[in-house]
């Protein structure tokens, strides 16, 4: 199969709820369609509770599917030994607590642990890949440095680096911007949209601000209700239209003096 037909991460006719306490399910995903192509940079939208996070953990074997099938590479992902999948499948998740105790450089080493084939010690092939990491995530001048040690910035360069380590194919972004300023919002999309053209990735990128993603990535695809909404350019997706059906809000499509469009919030 050639890269221009192949596909590196799907889902099928999703469905997928969560168990409440009384018994019941809280329905989340109904009858997902989503297929991602080797070297694609994918923005995923929607309103909170659409089940961005569910997608991206059903694509990483965290939860399984009530109904359709989530599969990886052709298969599906349930039948993926974890340590398999997890060599080529990286996550940056939303938050993540870095234990103060350990330097950066050792941070970044453990997103090597797929690849262990010892017990103790790494291998000259790890010590490259961390190095490469740290280089890519621009973060080797914090190597020697502690968790405690860095601020929200350069704490989120460090996840890219322990996820970069992995030397993955697939790189899955849970709100990566969360708690960050504009500054470093703009350094670290232009950093991920960089990796995925010299690493070869395949990029999908849960993200809230709608211009942002229609920035940063190629193709915008919006959940709303369960199900797949809207999956194209974002220019052609990303309505006036389509923001009210989703989002609840007026939003006005404004041309900027480059030729871009930018959409303008309504307040009353």
């Amino acid at each position: 199969m050639s890269l221009a037909t192949r596909t590196l991460a799907a889902l099928e006719g999703v469905a997928f709820a969560y168990p409440l306490a009384d018994g019941g399910r809280r329905p989340v995903l109904r009858g997902v369609e989503l297929r991602v192509a080797p070297g694609e940079l994918v923005a995923l939208l929607g309103p909170n509770g659409s089940g961005k996070t569910t997608l991206l953990r059903l694509l990483t074997g965290q939860l399984r599917p009530d109904a359709g099938t989530a599969t990886f590479d052709g298969r599906p992902v349930g039948d993926w030994r974890r340590d398999a999948l997890a060599r080529r499948v990286a996550v940056l998740p939303q938050q993540l607590d870095l234990p103060d105790r350990f330097r950066v450089a050792e941070l970044v080493e453990m997103g090597r642990a797929p690849h262990a084939t010892r017990l103790f010690g790494s291998t000259a092939d790890d010590e490259h890949a961390v190095r490469r990491a740290l280089v890519d995530a621009d973060a080797l001048g914090l190597a020697g440095r502690y968790a405690d040690e860095l601020s929200g910035g350069e704490r989120q360069r460090v996840l890219v680096a322990m996820a970069l380590a992995q030397e993955p194919e697939l790189l899955l972004l849970d709100e990566p911007t969360l708690h960050l300023d504009l500054a470093h919002q703009v350094a670290l999309l232009a950093a991920i949209r960089r990796l995925r053209t010299q690493r070869g990735l395949t990029v999908i990128a849960v993200l809230h601000d709608l211009n942002v993603a229609a920035e940063f990535a190629p193709r915008a695809v919006v959940l709303a209700d369960g199900r797949v909404a809207a999956d194209g350019p974002p220019g052609e997706v990303l309505t006036p239209e389509l923001v009210r059906q989703v989002f609840g809000v007026q939003v006005d499509a404004i041309g900027t003096t480059d030729g871009r469009r930018h959409l303008a919030l309504r307040l009353g």
